[in-house]
């Protein structure tokens, strides 16, 4: 065993006082942290300050990255801080690849201080694209605000940070590294989650619908992110699907020039295949594998909100939740009100929180809730504490398995025992932060105006009768933290809902996310085009805001 001393140099450095993190982590353009002088450097020591000196010495971390361009040099830098900082042991994914829920099970089962994710999301990759960094806590999940905010407060004033420059590792060989009091441990990308799965669900019955001659033939697209050594390992290798079910699973630093995001905008060959008819069932994740999107046969789209909706109505069909039992449910706010109808119908409680998972986490901590999700294609039981995409497709395997419906049949039954809700988002990207926030100032002194509840609108033949609105305010029921402005709510009588929402997780401008939401009992009427049902509404929103007047934009960037 080679045991060498690593001797700690300390950099003297100088603050940015744009590194403060978003709801999921932090981002910004590849050629920031490429072209700005230690602006890696300075962020990482801020995550590792943030650690109190008496737990962070010789603690356990785990690290993994999605792949993407920047991740190797981002590992290495890591790696050497890590080790300056007092850590005692760094766990690896192999060639530095680990999925978010991986890293979230890998934290959990070695009781590690924490992680650190290097991956933006579902944002798009290569040297012109983007990258971030994400710290998790003890528990799993993404660092709460008292965390971020620490971590935040430690960037502005950072004056040096301790790196150990000479020291090198090898990132392709499984096993122990040992380097004086410091230890790397690089392990299996898969194992540790694969092995936590199989406690999970039934993979005899997954196998059975996946393989033999009345298999159910699926497609899954990794993206070209982290998560193709995970769907050829679980779906493929150990649940039976054949080989060429799985599509784009080499991991790419650019994603093949594809955005890795699980929709049906950046997921269009998904789709397309799909339209075909030859495939009953289809999934795309994003890179870093924490969100997913579900398809049936002839491209029917599952809207992520009903997908949330009809993974809690069926939670039986997992063995985890027959032993475990369903104690509550989460969802963020602007996620449709689908999942509430189950709860009702399951006497169990929903809890509506903030966008962003750390507040789920805290929830499932207190054993308060079962099952969370957001409509942002993310969904996640307290199996972890972080959203989870393979998870929910095996979820969906299972239900189909025990049901033996297909997706369009399942979905319709939900729809006709539950109603439908109508669902829709407007993004509107890259607005000017000031003209943003005077858009949603002038809004808040609208609808709060006690008159405002008296109103009604008038669209076609629609009529909408407000009922409640507010600036949604969260009180955390485990702690008592109250988070504030997060986001604007119109309620109406018929049970309509529209939304305002900013969103600054993006690093250009300012996000504006205009939501739509209607409800319909009556099962005639669950066929209709979502467009065509919240047009009225979005008329409304429109009015109210007046964005296109305000910003010169035409129509927004992004509509699901």
């Amino acid at each position: 065993m080679e045991v060498n001393p690593i001797p700690v140099v300390t950099v003297q450095t100088v603050p940015y006082d744009d590194q403060k993190p978003g709801s999921n982590g932090f981002r910004k353009p590849t050629a920031v942290f490429e072209s700005k002088r230690n602006y890696l450097q300075n962020f990482i020591q801020s995550v590792l300050s943030s650690i109190d000196l008496r737990d962070r010495q010789g603690c356990t971390m785990v690290v993994g990255s999605d792949g993407r361009y920047f991740s190797k040099t981002a590992t290495e830098v890591v790696v050497q801080m890590a080790a300056a900082n007092g850590i005692g042991r760094l766990v690896i994914g192999q060639n530095g690849l680990l999925s978010t829920p991986a890293v979230s099970c890998i934290i959990r089962k070695i009781k590690a201080t924490g992680g650190i994710i290097l991956t933006a999301s579902h944002n798009p990759g290569g040297p012109g694209g983007d990258f971030g960094v994400k710290f998790n806590v003890a528990n799993g999940g993404p660092a709460p605000d008292a965390v971020t905010d620490k971590i935040y407060q430690i960037s502005k004033t950072i004056e040096e940070y301790a790196i150990c420059p000479d020291l090198r590792i090898d990132l392709s060989r499984v096993g122990r590294q040992e380097f004086d009091t410091f230890l790397v441990e690089i392990v299996d990308s898969v194992e540790v989650y694969l092995n936590l799965l199989r406690t999970i669900f039934d993979f005899n019955s997954i196998k059975s619908l996946l393989s033999g001659p009345s298999q159910l033939k699926i497609r899954i697209d990794a993206m070209n992110g982290v998560m193709g050594p995970y769907v050829r390992r679980i779906l493929c290798d150990e649940l039976g699907a054949p080989a060429n079910s799985a599509v784009n699973c080499v991991p790419l630093e650019d994603f093949g020039g594809q955005y890795p995001d699980p929709n049906l905008t950046y997921a269009s060959g998904l789709l397309e295949a799909m339209k075909g008819g030859e495939h009953g069932f289809g999934a795309a994740f994003d890179a870093d594998g924490d969100r997913y999107m579900i398809l049936g046969q002839n491209g029917f789209f599952v809207n992520p909100s009903d997908s949330l909706a009809i993974i809690a109505a069926n939670l039986s069909c997992v063995p985890y939740f027959r032993q475990m039992g369903v104690r509550g449910f989460g969802r963020s706010m602007p996620t449709s009100t689908a999942i509430d109808k189950v709860a009702k119908a399951m006497k169990v409680p929903v809890y509506e929180t903030p966008t962003g998972w750390k507040y789920f986490a805290n929830l499932m901590d207190s054993g308060r809730c079962s099952l969370c999700g957001e409509e942002s294609f993310g969904t996640g039981s307290d199996h972890l504490r972080e959203k989870d995409g393979l998870w929910a497709v095996l979820v969906w395997l299972s239900i189909l398995a025990a049901r033996k419906q297909s997706v369009e049949e399942l979905v319709h039954d939900h729809w006709t025992k539950f109603g439908r809700h109508y669902y829709c988002r407007f993004d509107y990207d890259g607005l000017e932060p000031r003209t943003a926030f005077f858009i949603m100032k002038e809004l808040e002194s609208t609808i709060t105006e006690k008159t405002f509840t008296t109103q009604q609108f008038a669209v076609g033949s629609h009529m909408y009768s407000v009922e409640k609105t507010d600036s949604f305010e969260y009180v955390d029921p485990v702690d008592g933290t109250v988070t504030k402005k997060q986001g604007l709510r119109i309620s109406f009588a018929d049970g309509s809902r529209i939304i305002f929402k900013l969103s600054t997780s993006g690093y250009v401008g300012t996000t504006l996310r205009i939501y739509a939401e209607s409800y319909e009992k009556d099962p005639s009427k669950h066929n209709k085009e979502p467009q065509a049902v919240l047009g009225p509404l979005i008329a409304i929103a429109l009015k109210l805001s007046q964005i296109h007047e305000r910003t010169g934009r035409k129509g927004p960037t992004v509509i699901t």
